[in-house]
């Protein structure tokens, strides 16, 4: 992770300092086309995978919209964001006072970002917002994902969507609008967008001076799902050790070496293995997920039904481990025994 900026993985930029779209040209254009209708939807639902580029086109509509307060006057395309603009360098700064970045905290105590976005943070949102702009400009909120707002957290943000002020405006991200209260759904408009194509992930890796080198170069971009947080993790975090070490592990017919198992779990638990720990809880979730799909589609029913269970058991597991600070050790040694015996 990035000293500098919590949360940000190595080799990645803010997405406040991104200046460049790879891909999402046609919601980038129905964002443009909505806010100079002066119709456009307080809160916006921005849905896809984790890594595609959802924040990155939050701040740009919001670098948009702030240098062009007034809809009517709003040229109908979204431009690549001006380094020399103060609007701009102020939000790269996060020091916009017309802009509230709302995402886990740090925890000042362990100096590690927090399991979720907790209700205090929330209410910082309510202050923001209860503030007289004195550009009486827009006032906007992204929510960075509200995957990771708590319950009293997503309750309270309810509030607000509820009730919006004046020239607000809500861009809220989610990985999966699934998990989402249904409330907080029915009060925003859905934006979906896709993972990257390849040309498009391999452009914004370039963009990055992260291209994939070496003997697994191609497979970085099939791997990575249209994700640009996947590649890396799977170049700059050993990503692939970790698939090839689970599928051993969960694949072998025999039952594999405790000190197999045990070794995975030390590399995955080690200190500051935040990213590699939940780089492995994704791909174990998405493991059991396609075999339950595939026992779908070859119409074993039972199988299908056991595995889909497990997929969220798993889910309640790895976020009972984080929110509670258990040990991740034994919580990685249990998914692992858990598939396993499922499969």
């Amino acid at each position: 992770m990035s000293e500098d900026r919590p949360g940000i993985l190595d080799g990645a930029v803010h997405p406040a300092e991104q200046t460049k779209l790879f891909g999402h040209a046609e919601a980038q254009d129905f964002l443009a086309r909505s806010y100079r209708s002066g119709k456009g939807h307080h809160a916006i639902l921005i849905e896809g995978p984790e890594g595609i580029g959802k924040a990155t086109l939050a701040f740009r509509f919001a670098n948009h919209v702030l240098h062009n307060p007034e809809p009517a006057e709003a040229p109908e395309q979204i431009a690549d964001p001006s380094p020399a603009s103060p609007i701009t360098r102020q939000l790269a700064a996060g020091a916009s006072h017309n802009l509230l970045h709302l995402t886990r905290p740090v925890d000042e105590k362990s100096g590690k970002v927090k399991a979720a976005i907790t209700v205090d943070e929330v209410r910082k949102a309510g202050k923001f917002l209860a503030q007289t702009s004195g550009t009486d400009n827009w006032r906007i909120v992204i929510i960075d994902p509200a995957d990771d707002l708590n319950r009293n957290a997503a309750n309270a943000i309810l509030k607000i969507l509820e009730e919006p002020p004046k020239r607000s405006l809500f861009l809220v991200l989610t990985h999966a609008p699934g998990k989402l209260l249904p409330t907080i759904r029915s009060r925003c408009l859905p934006l979906a967008l896709s993972p990257l194509s390849q040309d498009d992930l391999a452009a914004a890796l370039d963009s990055l001076g992260a291209t994939p080198s070496g003997p697994r170069a191609g497979e970085v971009l099939s791997a990575a799902h249209g994700s640009v947080s996947e590649a890396l993790k799977l170049t700059n975090y050993g990503g692939f050790d970790i698939v090839e070490a689970f599928r051993t592990i969960v694949e072998s017919p025999a039952d594999p070496p405790r000190r197999d198992v045990h070794k995975l779990a030390d590399v995955l638990s080690a200190k500051d293995s935040d990213t590699v720990f939940s780089f492995f809880c994704q791909h174990a979730s998405d493991f059991v997920t396609d075999r339950a799909r595939a026992a779908a589609v070859a119409g074993d029913m039972s199988r299908a039904d056991r595995l889909a269970q497990l997929t969220s058991q798993l889910g309640e597991r790895i976020a009972i481990a984080q929110g509670y600070n258990l040990d991740r050790k034994q919580t990685i040694i249990t998914v692992l025994d858990d598939i396993r015996a499922s499969l």
